[in-house]
């Protein structure tokens, strides 16, 4: 998560404001979406579709072929460990134009406004039943009856986090939050110690982050509950966690200027001046210092998280003097092997007694 975060802030998306869409769709459509990553993958265009199109439409100035920059995380899960399935994305407040030169243009979506995606729900609930219409996964009174559901019929898009594109801290705070892992280990509490866990009889608790609509603020479960919850969350075999798409697309002709935008072409930390530098990609004619950007040192990754650098920390003393464990053997290693309490008989059977 923390990794992931670190190299889409440094190597990914550029010095421009971006906002976050999450969108979740009907009970009835996550079993589809959970079995076969084709339709989940077709969900997600949709909505990114979609989102293009509002984002032309409230960027003055941005042409008809505009396009967007983004990463899509898909989440499995919700806050109290259960099936939920939902997509989060992190999307450039704008899009890009190519210029006669090749530069990019960005377009600020400064008309974007919370009914540009309240309305967007119902655009959404419409071409996404027809979608699953059409490949025969819902029956055509199936899709009606969703269709005539009140509101947006379970379809629900927010837009409402937006974070300036010099805020890097924040920015790569919302990242974390979309790479974030089913559970929260701090969370998760062994009732009678962790000692507890090799009986039959042991209980963890589970302390919701917030409190449910029904008011519950943890669970218990066993071991194996657990792992049976947990289980559910596991993505299909080949499925990327992330994905990007628009102008931050692998191939994307614009990918390399956008990138670019904002920084400076010698961009180092602030932990540069503690000996530990971490690659920063600079201009574009200025290669990266590392052969993989995505990785991170992992002293300047925990540096990052806690805000301390390991190697300048004062070092403490193994935690081991501080357990009371009395690790004497029962027996004077000196002395010989006691002779066992039993006896039995070694000879061979009577035929090979010659």
């Amino acid at each position: 998560m923390a990794e992931l975060a670190a190299h889409l802030t440094d190597h990914v998306l550029p010095h421009l404001p971006a906002r976050q869409w999450v969108l979740s769709v009907p009970k009835r459509l996550p079993p589809f979406l959970h079995h076969n990553p084709d339709i989940a993958g077709a969900v997600l265009r949709i909505f990114l579709r979609a989102i293009r199109t509002i984002l032309r439409r409230t960027s003055p100035g941005a042409p008809a072929d505009a396009q967007l920059g983004a990463v899509s995380f898909l989440h499995r899960f919700g806050s109290s460990l259960n099936p939920h399935l939902h997509f989060h994305l992190v999307v450039l407040d704008g899009v890009f134009s190519r210029g006669k030169d090749g530069e990019a243009f960005f377009h600020a979506a400064t008309l974007l406004r919370p009914e540009h995606w309240t309305r967007l729900q119902g655009v959404l609930q419409r071409r996404v039943l027809r979608y699953f219409r059409t490949r025969g996964l819902l029956d055509e009174f199936d899709a009606l009856d969703m269709l005539s559901w009140q509101g947006s019929g379970g379809f629900s898009i927010d837009a409402s986090v937006r974070i300036n594109g010099d805020d890097r801290a924040g920015i790569e705070r919302l990242l974390r939050y979309c790479a974030r892992p089913p559970f929260g280990l701090e969370r998760l509490h062994a009732l009678a110690g962790v000692a507890s866990l090799a009986s039959p009889d042991a209980r963890l608790l589970y302390r919701f982050p917030r409190p449910t609509p029904d008011g519950r603020t943890e669970i218990i479960l066993s071991p194996l509950q657990l792992l049976e919850r947990l289980v559910a969350f596991v993505p299909p075999p080949r499925m990327h966690r992330h994905r990007y798409h628009g102008v931050l697309a692998p191939h994307a002709g614009l990918r390399a200027a956008v990138v670019a935008i904002g920084r400076a072409p010698a961009e180092m930390p602030s932990l540069a001046d503690a000996g530990t530098p971490h690659p920063v990609p600079g201009h574009l004619d200025e290669p990266p210092r590392s052969a993989s950007p995505a990785r991170i040192r992992w002293t300047v990754l925990l540096a990052r998280i806690y805000d301390v650098l390991p190697l300048l920390a004062p070092a403490r003393a193994p935690p081991q003097r501080d357990f009371l464990l009395d690790q004497t053997p029962s027996f004077d290693p000196v002395d010989p092997e006691p002779v066992p309490d039993f006896q039995f008989d070694q000879s061979l059977p009577g035929d090979f007694d010659d």
